[in-house]
């Protein structure tokens, strides 16, 4: 898959910019601030609906405009061009269009266009608590299975049903009766057990995918491997049922906290992830180098497992990924990029020089962009390699106009 034109409306430092990608390595560069990160962020909304950075969309909108809207020409989704645009109007939501035709549901569009993002806050995964790595997992597994995303929905829907009646009855001498609580217990468990089952069956396999991205990334001196801690210890070969009859038990283990504290206690928003090198805990006992190893295995075998189920290659974004790596993980990780393992990639960075000592930009598949602010809102100038340091800017710090191609607006 391929991503050959993006356009920004009105979305954060951007009032208006068109950027034609290349199939391979796509480098942004320039000074912190002028908006690089926020192409990366733009293709995150058009591929997943949501921004990788932001809590919040209205954030995203560029300061007195009234909404912000995004769009990509994609070649090589389900073997055709596809366009896919996405409004944003504060007063009124989001709205995704393929081709024209608006979507029913945002979800729909979730695991058709693949997205990995290296970042600087991958560091959370390895270092901070339990839920960035259920985040992590969420991604993955929405991405490579529609219906995994749908059953997370119900679950979390049928959850804040059974905390509010759990909540309503936190001060009361009496535990909810069954004839409220029951249905709400039976729903979580059901679903919650295929959430579990389907996290389980995933992470069997994904300890495959986490070695080989150690190799691949030249980092064999220690072995990588990850432990599902859910309600049980379960087998790559534990069925739906004995999920199921696990979860129930454990809720009756714990029905009298559960009303003491006016919350349900167990179900997969409590699973965690804990990483090892070895036999040391990543998280506890982990340097900085191997924090950001590891979270950069997890990242690059995200995207050999999602190459491999979705049978297409995401596009990989890579957000100041290299500011911390030393020169010769950045040499092997370079290297990647342009083999045939990965397929399109965007860099963001502050500056070009230590891309272009590897990365010929003359070659039709990569491409190098110069991102600088002109009155106020960003702009983003193609450039040819004219050497380590090539600029678009004159004398007085002034980009230069380039002529753009403007995306057809789709008639909705």
């Amino acid at each position: 898959m391929i991503l050959r034109t993006l356009r920004l409306r009105s979305f954060r430092a951007h009032d208006e910019t068109t950027v034609e990608l290349r199939p391979k390595v796509n480098l942004l560069h320039g000074a912190n601030g002028v908006g690089k990160t926020n192409v990366l962020e733009a293709i995150h909304y058009v591929c997943l609906t949501k921004s990788f950075t932001a809590t919040n969309d209205r954030y995203v909108v560029r300061q007195d405009a009234p909404y912000f809207e995004v769009e990509g020409l994609f070649e090589g989704v389900r073997s055709t061009e596809t366009r896919v645009r996405l409004v944003y109007v504060p007063s009124e939501g989001k709205k995704v269009f393929v081709n024209g035709a608006p979507l029913d549901r945002l979800t729909e569009i979730v695991g058709m266009l693949p997205v990995v993002v290296f970042s600087p806050e991958d560091h959370a995964l390895t270092a901070e608590g339990p839920s960035e790595r259920r985040r992590f997992l969420n991604n993955i597994l929405s991405q490579a299975r529609p219906v995994y995303m749908d059953d997370l929905m119900k679950y979390r829907r049928a959850r804040k049903q059974r905390n509010e009646v759990l909540r309503q009855y936190k001060k009361r001498p009496s535990p909810p009766p069954d004839a409220l609580i029951e249905p709400w217990t039976e729903k979580i468990i059901m679903i919650g057990s295929r959430v579990i089952h389907r996290r389980n069956q995933f992470l069997h396999t994904f300890r495959e995918y986490l070695v080989d991205a150690y190799e691949r990334i030249d980092a064999v001196a220690e072995e990588p491997t990850i432990e599902y801690d859910t309600i049980d210890a379960f087998e790559e070969s534990t069925t739906e049922s004995e999920i199921q009859k696990a979860f129930r038990s454990e809720v009756e283990r714990k029905r009298e906290h559960e009303h003491q504290r006016g919350t349900t206690l167990v179900g997969p928003q409590r699973d965690e992830l804990v990483f090892r090198l070895d036999d040391l805990e990543v998280r506890r006992y982990g340097s900085q180098g191997q924090h950001r190893t590891f979270a950069m295995a997890l990242k690059l075998a995200q995207y050999l497992y999602l190459t491999d189920r979705l049978d297409t290659q995401p596009i990989l974004l890579l957000d100041d990924a290299f500011g911390k790596l030393d020169a010769r993980r950045t040499d092997v990780f370079l290297e990647l990029l342009m083999s045939d393992v990965i397929g399109q990639s965007l860099i963001t960075a502050t500056r070009r020089s230590p891309f272009a000592k590897t990365i010929d930009f003359d070659r039709p598949t990569h491409g190098s962009m110069h991102v600088t602010r002109v009155d106020g809102a960003a702009r983003v100038t193609p450039e040819q390699n004219r050497g380590d340091d090539a600029s678009t800017e004159d004398a007085s710090g002034t980009a230069t106009t380039v002529p753009e191609s403007p995306v057809q607006e789709q008639q909705t």
